[in-house]
């Protein structure tokens, strides 16, 4: 990279990424399910300086969601059991994406959900008429409703009919979104990259439960929910390391992220790009001053090429 003259000599930072075809400024994503739609944040974050975003989770029909409660913090982190609630991908095309397509510079994932083969199909194909989308994110790990969703993601068959199906409606690149609830991410890793992935992205909530002792009722409504957050941070890590060495296709870390120096663990990893998700709600600017700080960080470090970073850790 040859040096700038107008920063002092000193090599320019190249905080870009790409996967999939996709070329992102740098790697920061905001998580499905964390951001809303993204015409939400508008008036929050400056969303042209982050990577891209992910949608809420779309399906082919408007979903009401669980009833509440449906959050809860943890010492570390936090339950949800949303339900994937959504006003459905046709109302998205008419009443979203529009907005959207305002934004200049603006990286467009829609996040996909489906109780059934032919939910995912259906849905895929209403939202190939839509313009501005850079990419499906299929989540086959949502632990969060009554059928589907985790039923995908922890069976290696229905992993891959899912993703075989999918692949084939989709007329853009297609991130499959693992769950770590099951045995071998390895193996499920590698079944999405047969079946036809272009990426992959992981992890999605653990299965988890609270409890007031008090009342002797559980926290959520839906009595277990997806745990997310710093808590389950170490394992996400290791499980990107083990998925980022079962397959070929690029990797988008996630878990519990909420610093710069937690992007870089995730990219050494064998992360190419990460979502953060959680860190949102405590600070809804968190994704945009994420971006900031690992800028610094790269110019702490001499870093001038982020994208070096990823499958870079040393083993003695």
């Amino acid at each position: 990279m040859t040096p700038s003259p107008e920063n002092g000599g000193k090599s320019p930072l190249d905080l870009g990424v790409s996967f999939a075809g996709i070329q992102l400024k740098n790697p920061i994503i905001a998580a499905s399910g964390t951001f809303g739609y993204g015409v939400e944040f508008e008036d929050v974050v400056h969303l042209d300086k982050l990577g891209g975003f992910v949608v809420k989770g779309l399906s082919r029909e408007p979903m009401i969601g669980n009833p509440p409660p449906r959050l809860w913090e943890t010492a570390a982190g936090m339950l949800n059991a949303i339900g994937l609630q959504n006003i459905g991908a046709p109302a998205f095309l008419e009443e979203k994406l529009p907005k959207l397509r305002q934004l200049k510079n603006i990286v467009v994932l829609a996040n996909v959900f489906g109780y059934t083969r032919e939910d995912y199909e259906r849905t895929i194909e209403i939202l190939n008429d839509g313009e501005g989308i850079a990419a499906y994110e299929l989540n086959v790990s949502c632990p969060n409703t009554a059928s589907g969703g985790l039923q995908f993601g922890s069976d290696p068959r229905s992993l891959d009919e899912v993703v075989t199906t999918a692949k084939r409606a989709a007329r853009r690149p297609l991130i499959v979104k693992l769950s770590p609830n099951v045995t071998s991410i390895a193996q499920m890793a590698h079944i999405a990259q047969e079946a036809g992935a272009d990426a992959i992205s992981l992890v999605n909530t653990f299965v988890a439960m609270a409890i007031d002792a008090d009342t002797r009722k559980p926290r959520i409504a839906n009595v277990t929910a997806g745990l997310s957050g710093p808590a389950i941070k170490p394992i996400a890590l290791r499980m990107v390391y083990d998925a980022a060495h079962a397959v070929n296709i690029p990797v988008i870390g996630m878990g519990g992220i909420s610093t710069a120096a937690d992007v870089v663990e995730f990219m050494l990893a064998g992360a190419t790009a990460v979502q953060i998700g959680t860190a949102s709600y405590w600070d809804p600017c968190a994704t945009e001053k994420i971006v900031d700080e690992l800028q610094r960080w790269c110019q702490d470090h001499h870093i001038t090429r982020l994208s070096d970073l990823t499958g870079g850790m040393i083993l003695e």
